[in-house]
């Protein structure tokens, strides 16, 4: 090979050698949306200038004819995948994309028949000769109808698929419209090159000027892979957002009409996309689970509901969105379906952990609460037996305070605390001397003032016990009077504490019925009668007429043998 042939014959391997470059490229990235069938449209263009070379090198008319003859297979090939990947990277959507693929094999398989059988009616190649008046010869031959029909085709695809390219630079971020425009560039190159090379307008120093289109075009693609990284990082469209949602969507618009739904409502309705789209919401969703057809005249809504999935309940939360145009007018509504199934058991497992921890928690305070309360019982028991002669007091006058609270409509909740008050009310006592406490006869003044410090003490001993503090107002305030002659503080009326008003009545009642070193009992009558009279001025005269009601139904009695 002569030193004018070499340097002939680099060009073209240089475009060899970039369009392997951007083939392996692209196959390095296959699994970005089109690059398998970029990868592979770059395949068929290496495979032409690899054939064009073959050709180019090719001694004899046979072999150069049968080199020319793969390089059509080559563009077979290219006029194959390059639809596939504009419509993969542009994410374009077909009514029926089985129906188009077989379709555009037809043309293809067509030509490569006539091609494969050219011997027998020359539709393909017509007058070939061989040209050796310039480096390596040169396969010469008329274009025939066949071809003008071939290419008329291609260039049909050629262009729609450019189209669809110079669409997508219009709907997409400014970084892909860089890339998009790169890429409609890229191979709109070759394409002209095609389109000079078919209409004999020279635009290269070579014989065939289309190597050098392909490269100036793989060129142009190589580094916008490398600046703008293609294949790396892709636009993500409609359909990857919309069809790949995991949440049934439906759009329909403002006459009740399905204009789209992607697979997951799809897979719910278990129907085509044919059944669904065109057709009425309302006829469509009729006995669907998601109540879609109630909130067709909303601009915003969200609803709950729930359906049974092959014998397990689903959850699913539905939310709908308006569809504005540039006047801000409701076109139609988005209807977005989500599966809460998973928060609907965890929220049901919370409600069981919370119901099992209140379980605990109320178990346990019925414990603390037993035993604070046996505690309380003990501190009574103890001031008993230092005072045989109110033995059963406390257990007395507790349990017909209660009765009379109950009759006052006390809370239940209240009634607790007003139970330990009652209990303690004497828990001050505990404090005073056993000659004074024991003292059969009348008390004097002074011994008389160290009584009356016993509700101050139980103040101060109970105080600092948090569990306490609400059963304070009996032990503390139970010696007070409705006219405010009693004692520690003088409080009068109402200021008198209520649960304290209770039992002051309860514990007169109950002192007055029972012997005591100081006081003989008294006849039931006489009781009654000294209630009545010191009502409105010892005790709360509401407090008395209730209590007196319940005496006089049986429910209070001076003989109490029942414990609390």
């Amino acid at each position: 090979m002569s030193r004018p042939e070499i340097l002939f014959f680099l060009p073209y391997l240089g475009s060899l050698t970039i369009a392997a470059s951007v083939m392996l490229y692209a196959w390095r990235y296959r699994r970005a949306p089109g690059a398998t069938a970029f990868a592979l449209y770059s395949l068929g263009l290496f495979l032409w200038i690899l054939g064009f070379i073959f050709e180019m090198l090719s001694p004899d008319l046979k072999n150069k004819l049968l080199w020319d003859s793969f390089q059509w297979i080559a563009a077979l090939i290219i006029l194959l995948f390059l639809p596939v990947f504009v419509t993969q990277y542009t994410e374009f959507r077909f009514r029926n994309p089985h129906l188009w693929l077989w379709l555009s094999l037809i043309v293809p398989v067509v030509f490569a028949i006539l091609l494969a059988t050219n011997g027998q009616h020359h539709l393909i190649y017509g007058g070939v000769t061989l040209n050796e008046t310039i480096p390596y010869g040169e396969l010469e031959y008329r274009i025939t109808p066949a071809i003008y029909a071939f290419a008329a085709y291609c260039y049909g695809i050629a262009i729609w698929g450019l189209l669809l390219l110079i669409r997508r630079y219009f709907h997409t971020h400014s970084l892909y419209r860089t890339q998009v425009a790169l890429i409609t560039v890229g191979l709109l190159i070759p394409i002209v090159g095609t389109a000079f090379s078919l209409a004999d307008i020279p635009f290269a120093p070579q014989r065939d000027g289309m190597p050098f289109a392909a490269a100036i075009g793989n060129l142009l693609i190589a580094w916008s892979m490398f600046r703008y990284h293609i294949f790396e990082i892709v636009p993500i469209g409609r359909d990857k957002v919309f069809e790949d949602m995991v949440d049934p969507v439906v759009v329909i618009d403002n006459h009740d009409i399905v204009l789209d739904v992607n697979r997951a409502m799809l897979k719910l309705l278990g129907k085509e996309t044919a059944d669904i789209i065109g057709q009425s919401a309302k006829v469509v969703f009729d006995e669907f689970p998601i109540p879609i057809k109630l909130y067709s005249q909303v601009s915003y809504a969200r609803a709950e509901t729930s359906l049974e999935v092959k014998g397990k309940m689903v959850y699913y939360e539905m939310t709908v969105w308006p569809l504005l145009n540039t006047r801000k007018q409701i076109t139609g509504r988005v209807y977005i379906s989500h599966d809460i199934s998973e928060l609907k058991n965890l929220e049901r497992k919370l409600r069981e952990l919370n119901l099992e921890l209140e379980d605990r928690v109320r178990a346990r305070t019925m414990d603390l609460a037993e035993s604070y309360d046996t505690t309380l019982e003990g501190w009574a028991k103890a001031l008993e037996l230092r005072d045989k002669e109110t033995e059963g007091h406390s257990r007395r006058v507790t349990q017909a305070t209660l009765k009379l609270a109950r009759a006052l409509e006390i809370p239940e909740e209240e009634l607790v605390h007003i139970r330990r008050g009652a209990i303690l009310h004497d828990i001050g006592k505990m404090a005073i001397p056993d000659e004074i406490l024991r003292k059969t006869g009348t008390l004097s003044q002074s011994e008389q003032a160290i009584i009356q410090k016993h509700p101050e003490i139980a103040f101060n001993m109970l105080e600092g016990i948090p569990y306490l503090r609400k059963a304070l107002e009996i032990p503390y305030c139970h010696h007070e009077r409705w006219d405010g002659s009693g004692y520690p503080r003088g409080l009068k009326g109402r200021k008198i504490p209520l649960a304290a008003r209770i039992f002051a009545v309860t514990d007169v009642w109950d002192a007055l019925c029972s012997n005591r070193p100081y006081n003989e009992q008294w006849p039931r009558e006489k009781v009654i009668a000294y209630m009545v009279e010191q009502a409105g001025k010892l005790f709360d005269p509401r407090v008395v007429n209730v209590f007196l009601k319940l005496v006089e139904q049986g429910e209070i009695d001076p003989q109490f043998e029942v414990e609390v």
